[in-house]
C-alpha cells in the first residue's frame, strides 16, 4: 500500500459559506487527474450492434456486469460473500436474512474468493464498491419496504427472551440488528482493503442525507440535522472506507430546474464532510455516481442544464470524479444505442471534456498541480469551465483535447473563487502561475 508522509489536518472552517482552509486530500488515482469521469454501464448490445459510441472524454471505461480486471469493480448484493437478505419480491429469506441471522465466517470466505476473482492480484489501482441496498446499518433508516427487517428482528428477540417487557424486546432487537449489521459491513470493506489495498473501497450511496422534498416550496436541498447526526453514528463505517460513493441521480421532477443543483449540492457537500471525520493524515476521495438519463427513465437524457448541475456541481465543490452508471435495461436495442450514441458525441461527452480538462487546468495554475480547485463558497453558482472564447475542444486521435489560452480574467476568477485542496504529502497554495503559450490538454 502507498503510504502518505503523516501531516497534521487543517480544519475546515466554514463562516457564511465560505470555505477558509481545507485539509488535505488523497491524491488522483489516474496521474495529474484532479477529476475524472467513468463509464459504467452496460453497453454489450450496441456494440453488437455496430453503433459507435463516443467514450473519449472518459478517463475509465467499464461495465457492472461481471468482468474481471476493470478499474471499477461493483459489488452487487449476490457478488460479494453470503449477504443476508429478504428477496422483496417473494419475501424469502436469503443467507439468514437478518444480518444477526447471517454466518459472518462463511460470508467473509466466500467474499474473499470473489474479490480474488474480479480484482487480480496485481492490485492496480481502481474503485471498487459495494452495492449493498437491502437494509441500512442503523435501524431508524430502515422505513417503508425495509421495515421487514425490523419486523423480524423483533420476533427473533422476542423468541430469544419471550418473558421480557416488549419495550426491552424492542431494544434489545435494536442492538442486536444494529450490531450484526455493523459487523457484516465492517468485515467486509475491511476484508477487501486488505486483499487489494490499492483499490478504494466504500459502499454505494454512503452518505445520503434524503434531502428528496423538492416538492416543498422552501426546499434548499440541505440535509437534515437528523440525517447529519444519522451520518455522524456511523464513523465506524467512515473509518474503514477509503473512498465515499454517494448518488444525485436525478428525479425528472427537477429537470432543468434550479433546484436540482441544491439537491445535488448538498449530497456531495455532506459526503466531503463525512469524509473529513475521521482522525487521518487526509480525507478520503469522493466519486459521485450519477446517470445520464433521469431516474427511472430509459430515454430522457438529462439536458445541458441539469449536466451542469450535477457533473459540474461535483467538480466545482472537491469531488474526485463522477461515475456515471447505466442499467441493463438502459441501452439494450438499436433505438436506445442509437440515442445514447447521438447524445454522447452532441451532449455528454463535450461536456465531460470541458469539466476535466478546466479542472486540470485551474490545478496546474492555482495549486501547482499539487492540489484540486475547490469552490470558496460553497454555495454559490462558480463551475470549473473552460471560458469558449479562449478555448476550443476537439477530438483528435481517439482523444479529447482543450485548446486555448485561459485570459487574465480567467485566472483570476479562479483565484477569487477557488480554494486549493492540497494532495496528501504535496503542499501547495494558492498562487497563481499563468501558463505560458497555447495549452493543449489531453482529456
Amino acid at each position: 500500500m502507498k503510504m502518505f508522509l503523516p501531516i497534521i489536518i487543517t480544519i475546515t472552517i466554514t463562516i457564511n459559506g465560505v470555505v477558509l482552509a481545507l485539509p488535505p486530500t488523497a491524491p488522483p488515482l489516474i496521474s495529474e487527474q484532479p477529476f475524472v469521469a467513468v463509464w459504467n454501464a452496460p453497453t454489450e448490445q450496441c456494440q453488437q450492434l455496430r453503433i459507435p459510441l463516443d467514450m473519449a472524454a472518459f478517463q475509465a471505461v467499464t461495465t457492472p456486469a461481471s468482468v474481471r480486471g476493470q478499474f471499477l469493480t461493483i459489488f452487487y448484493e449476490g457478488r460479494l460473500g453470503l449477504y443476508p437478505k429478504i428477496d422483496g419480491s417473494r419475501h424469502k429469506r436469503q443467507a439468514g436474512g437478518v444480518p444477526q441471522n447471517g454466518n459472518l465466517t462463511a460470508h467473509l470466505l466466500r467474499a474473499r474468493g470473489q474479490i480474488d476473482h474480479f480484482i487480480a492480484e496485481d492490485d492496480s489501482p481502481g474503485l471498487a464498491v459495494i452495492d449493498w441496498e437491502s437494509w441500512r446499518p442503523l435501524w431508524d433508516q430502515n422505513w417503508g419496504s425495509k421495515r421487514i427487517y425490523q419486523k423480524l428482528s423483533i420476533a427473533k428477540a422476542l423468541q430469544m427472551s419471550p418473558f421480557l417487557p416488549l419495550k426491552k424486546v424492542s431494544q434489545l432487537a435494536v442492538e442486536q440488528f444494529q450490531q450484526a449489521g455493523r459487523r457484516f459491513m465492517e468485515r467486509t470493506i475491511s476484508l477487501g482493503v486488505g486483499e487489494r489495498p490499492s483499490r478504494r473501497w466504500g459502499f454505494y450511496l454512503f452518505p445520503n442525507c434524503y434531502n428528496y422534498d423538492w416538492d416543498r416550496p422552501d426546499y434548499t436541498g440541505r440535509c437534515s440535522a437528523k440525517s447529519r447526526k444519522q451520518n455522524d453514528q456511523l464513523m465506524w463505517l467512515w473509518e474503514r472506507s477509503t473512498a465515499l460513493f454517494p448518488s444525485i441521480y436525478l428525479h425528472p421532477a427537477l429537470r432543468n430546474s434550479p433546484r436540482a443543483a441544491l439537491y445535488a449540492r448538498y449530497r456531495v457537500r455532506e459526503a466531503l464532510r463525512v469524509a473529513a471525520l475521521p482522525k487521518r493524515p487526509y480525507t478520503v476521495p469522493t466519486y459521485v455516481y450519477s446517470r445520464p438519463l433521469y431516474r427511472g427513465q430509459t430515454a430522457t437524457f438529462e439536458s445541458p442544464m441539469d449536466l451542469v448541475s450535477t457533473l459540474g456541481e461535483s467538480a466545482a465543490l472537491g469531488a474526485a470524479g463522477v461515475v456515471v452508471w447505466g442499467g441493463s435495461r438502459d441501452y439494450n436495442n438499436e433505438g436506445s444505442c442509437q440515442s445514447l450514441s447521438d447524445y454522447l458525441t452532441s451532449t455528454l461527452s463535450p461536456y465531460v471534456a470541458n469539466v476535466t480538462a478546466a479542472a486540470l487546468l485551474c490545478s496546474q495554475a492555482l495549486c501547482q498541480g499539487r492540489g484540486r480547485c475547490v469552490r470558496r463558497s460553497f454555495n454559490s453558482s462558480h463551475y470549473l469551465h473552460l471560458d469558449p472564447a479562449h478555448f476550443s475542444i476537439l477530438r483528435s486521435g481517439g482523444k479529447y483535447v482543450a485548446v486555448g489560452l485561459p485570459s487574465a480574467d480567467d485566472l483570476h476568477g479562479w483565484a477569487r473563487d477557488f480554494a486549493c485542496q492540497c494532495y496528501a504529502g504535496r503542499p501547495c497554495s494558492p498562487r497563481l502561475t499563468p501558463p505560458r503559450g497555447i495549452r493543449v490538454i489531453r482529456v
